[in-house]
């Protein structure tokens, strides 16, 4: 009893790595699925149903993972809403919205697998990260120590709308969400709420996290010899936080501030390769921000160029 009660508290205290788990997940489906697997031309409802049966059963066993080894730690409460907008700069709400836009799109790309015509994966498949994502919101309301946030709810909504705004304007994804980030000094001052390690880190420490929107050059103007992997890419960070917002009762003093990139970057998946496993590969990677020449501008008005950025 003892042991299992260590279990659960060791959990606890790492939901995040649940979020990291679907998050990877998600791309390694949709990678596996894009190259390995051959898409049916038509309706193929025994794939249909085996893709709403295994999301069913991923997506209800997590929450119910959640509600029991996580909430329950904490106490219960009547529905009730939060205001953390002005929390980390707001990087956290960019986090929801990438997670968002790729759960919802590995949902798509997997009934698109199934033959489903592209109006059901719109509507089913690409808002399955709003969805998700709201449901815990929805246990977050019910707890005492947290509550549900209207800053997550819409940032999930703005991670869909990207997804499924392209597919209505261009039928595909032109601009995609990446990720990178880089350990900072700031998690050896906070490491109980900044992280311990690097897996920690690269969850916790928003310092250290930049969220870039990566477009891709060529498919703007399909007719023109420039290269089909190149992408510019935006991005954007903070750098400074000790807390999520800046208080009186702070015990460290922060000075928080903004960071604006522009950069080159790579998209992987239209890299020319005959290999089927490098094909997969790229696809699960593709939404890391390849390293590359940056400029950065931040609140204060300073200017910085980074020869090579992470």
């Amino acid at each position: 009893m003892i042991e299992i009660k260590k279990k659960k508290m060791l959990f606890s205290r790492n939901r995040e790595v649940i979020f990291l788990l679907l998050f990877f997940f998600s791309f390694t489906f949709y990678g596996q699925n894009s190259t390995f697997w051959k898409k049916s031309d038509t309706l193929n409802k025994k794939r249909r149903n085996a893709v709403i049966i295994s999301e069913s059963i991923l997506g209800l066993g997590t929450l119910v993972a959640l509600d029991q080894l996580w909430y329950a730690d904490f106490p219960r409460s009547g529905f009730h809403f939060i205001n953390d907008n002005n929390e980390w700069k707001q990087l956290d709400k960019v986090g929801h919205m990438m997670t968002s836009y790729y759960i919802g799109r590995a949902g798509m790309e997997v009934l698109h697998w199934s033959g489903v015509k592209k109006k059901d994966q719109l509507i089913y498949g690409a808002t399955l990260g709003f969805t998700f994502l709201t449901a815990i919101e929805v246990l977050d309301g019910f707890s005492k120590r947290w509550g549900a946030s209207f800053g997550d709810i819409l940032a999930n909504a703005g991670g869909t709308g990207l997804l499924v705004g392209q597919e209505l304007i261009w039928k595909e994804q032109r601009i995609t969400m990446k990720y990178s980030f880089h350990q900072t000094e700031f998690s050896q001052r906070r490491p109980n709420v900044l992280g311990k390690n690097f897996i920690e880190q690269s969850l916790k420490d928003y310092n250290g996290q930049t969220y870039w929107l990566s477009a891709n050059i060529w498919s703007f103007n399909k007719n023109s010899n420039f290269p089909k992997w190149l992408n510019i890419a935006f991005g954007y960070g903070a750098d400074g936080m000790l807390y999520g917002t800046e208080s009186v009762t702070n015990l460290i003093s922060q000075d928080p501030f903004r960071q604006y990139y522009l950069s080159l970057d790579l998209d992987l998946t239209k890299i020319n390769t005959k290999s089927k496993f490098l094909k997969s590969v790229f696809s699960v990677i593709n939404f890391i921000k390849i390293p590359a020449p940056t400029l950065e501008i931040d609140s204060k008005g300073r200017f910085k160029f980074h020869y090579l950025y992470f």
